[in-house]
Order: structure tokens, then sequence, then C-alpha cells
């Protein structure tokens, strides 16, 4: 991490202002490739979110709840390769960060990216000793930070916004669109649909997305009908485990999407699903 790097957050999260990141490839982790790639993981029940760039930058948005998501990490990656650039944990449940403990443990991060939202588990506890121990410049992260991920690939921070301290752990996920030209990746996290009520009023311009992630794994707790109309996906991704105790995607939010003629993947039915862009149009491998 570079004293320039580390000289503008600081100054940017003094003043308030918008965070402009810009992070440099710690190393190239894969055969390079012209588009975008975004994978979202099969980690069971849980969320694990990939990005490559084309010019070499690595992103993972969280890690589901075990070492699962090592196995997925390692497709297609040099065998010595042990670095990623960043980081983003969305909130501190263990379906989120229980695998990022083994990450940080594996990987030599850059940057960790995530808020002040509190989950007092011994998974939390667990992964907070691990952010401790690695030496990675960590960033606090809220509404109207922007992080350059390579030339061309820009993460947008949508929520929450300001102190989350005592916010219920769902409704302080980091919510994230991805943008590579004229594509857009709306991830949520477990956002309910509170939040999504409020990404609708604060971005009435820029919450299209062509992809999105369901929020909380397809409950019912989010993806309203509201929502799913002022994001307007082509696709719609349920990162779930295979017959999960929860009955997730939950039958009403299936409705929904297919009432708008969504495509609709789950990660409980075909594993990890990978989307390539090329900043014009964006498919599925």
């Amino acid at each position: 991490m570079s004293s320039v790097f580390r000289s503008r957050v600081i100054i940017l999260g003094c003043l308030g202002i918008l965070g402009w990141f810009a992070f440099l490839p710690a190393q190239q982790s894969a055969v390079l490739d012209e588009n975008l790639t975004v994978r979202f993981l099969d980690v069971g029940q849980g969320d694990a979110i990939h990005i490559q760039t084309p010019d070499g930058y690595e992103m993972l948005i969280d890690g589901g709840a075990t070492a699962q998501v090592l196995r997925s990490l390692a497709v297609d990656r040099r065998f010595f390769d042990r670095d990623i650039d960043v980081v983003l944990a969305t909130h501190p449940d263990t379906d989120h960060i229980g695998g990022l403990v083994d990450v940080l443990e594996r990987y030599r991060v850059q940057t960790i990216l995530q808020t002040n939202a509190i989950n007092d588990t011994p998974v939390s506890q667990a992964y907070d000793v691990s952010v401790q121990s690695e030496n990675a410049a960590v960033v606090f992260v809220q509404r109207g930070d922007e992080i350059l991920l390579g030339a061309s690939t820009t993460i947008r921070v949508l929520a929450p916004a300001g102190d989350v301290s005592l916010w219920r752990s769902n409704a302080a996920s980091v919510v994230v669109q991805v943008q590579y030209g004229e594509i857009e990746f709306l991830l949520t996290g477990d956002a309910p649909a509170g939040i999504e009520d409020y990404l609708v009023q604060a971005y009435p311009a820029l919450i299209q997305s062509e992809i999105l992630k369901l929020g909380h794994h397809g409950s019912d707790t989010s993806t309203s009908e509201y929502f799913l109309d002022a994001v307007r996906p082509d696709y719609a991704v349920v990162s779930a485990g295979l017959d999960n105790r929860y009955g997730h995607p939950h039958p009403d939010v299936v409705q929904r999407v297919e009432d708008r003629n969504i495509n609709l993947v789950s990660t409980a039915q075909a594993g990890t699903i990978t989307f390539k862009t090329d900043g014009v149009t964006v498919w599925r491998e």
C-alpha cells in the first residue's frame, strides 16, 4: 500500500467528503482477461463474490461461513499466488465473514473495507483478530465513497450512511454498485426492504443495474416489488445453500422476480455463477 494512498484516505476521511481509493494490483492472480469477471462463489449458505478486472485487480466481497471459499478462490489461480488487493466485509454475520478468517490467514490482503457494525459472536471476534493481525490498510466505508479498482472499474458505496455501531447487522450491510463501462452489478449484502426503499429514494437515477444480487439470500425480508421495479435487472442472483433450513429463496421472492421476466439464478442449483462483461453487454458463462 503506497503512502500516497494512505494520505488520500486519511485526508478524505477527515474532511468527510467523497472518498476515492486507487489500488495497485498486489499480483496478477490469473491469466488476464479482456473482460471484467464477477463470480458469485458457491460457499453454501452464505455470500462470497469475487471480482477480477481486465488489468489484474482482484476484490473479494464477503467469504461465506467456512473455509469453503478457499477452494473457489484457488480456481485458475497460480499455485504460489497468495495476494488479494481488496477484501470487503459487508457486515459481521457468520455467513459473510466466517470464511474471511481463513482468507486472511491464507492470503496477503492489501486493503480491508468494512464498517463499524458490531456482532458479538465468536466468529465476529475471530474476524476482528484476523484483521488486526493482517498487514493491511483498514478503511471504514460509508455512503458516497468510491473505489477505483484499476483503470476501468468503479465500486460505489451506496449504503450505509454514518455510524452503524448500534444498527441491526443486516441493516448495516455495505451495499455497493460495481460499474464497468455501461454495465452495473448491484450487490446488497443482507440489506432489508427498508434499506432498499432508501436506496431507491436516494439514487433514483443510479440504482438501475443489469445484475442484482438479491438481499439476504432471497429472504422475504428483502427484494420488494418497489425495489425490483427500480433496479430492473436482467439477472437476479441468489447466494444460498442447497436445501438450506431457511427456505431461501422464499417462494414469494421467486414469484416477484419471475413476474418481471428477470432471469433467476442460484448458487444452490448452479454452483459458482460467473458473469463477464465487455462494458457494453454482459453474459453468463
